[in-house]
């Protein structure tokens, strides 16, 4: 009933930049805090930056600076703009939200997107 969308991604050289979006879909009322995960090659799924339904943004350290969160609320939609990317942000990108929907009432989810694939080379 309800679905993360990524989109974005792609091959890059180091220093340079990329906008990833998440959007949401289904029968949506509200959604609580979104966020953006990776996961590199051969390692764990790691936490990068989370927005509140408020717009109150929170980093890891080595994305602080570099990475910008945002998120268009009436459209359903999170951004990631990622600037001065380095090789060490190469990994597959998820997004990740709560979301308030209705099914045969109000039920509460938290939802995964499929994944988009940044590649930084050096």
């Amino acid at each position: 009933q309800v679905r993360l969308v990524e989109s974005g991604g792609g091959l890059v050289q180091a220093g340079e930049s990329l906008r990833l979006s998440c959007s949401a879909s289904g029968s949506i009322f509200s959604i609580n805090a979104m966020g953006w995960y990776r996961q590199a090659p051969g390692e764990q799924r790691e936490w990068v930056a989370t927005i509140t339904s408020a717009g109150n943004t929170k980093y890891r350290d080595s994305v602080k600076g570099r990475f910008t969160i945002s998120r268009d609320n009436a459209k359903n939609t999170m951004y990631l703009q990622m600037n001065s990317l380095k090789p060490e942000d190469t990994g597959v990108y998820y997004c990740n939200a709560g979301v308030w929907y209705s099914d045969l009432g109000v039920r509460y989810l938290e939802v995964w997107g499929q994944g988009t694939l940044v590649t930084v080379s050096s």
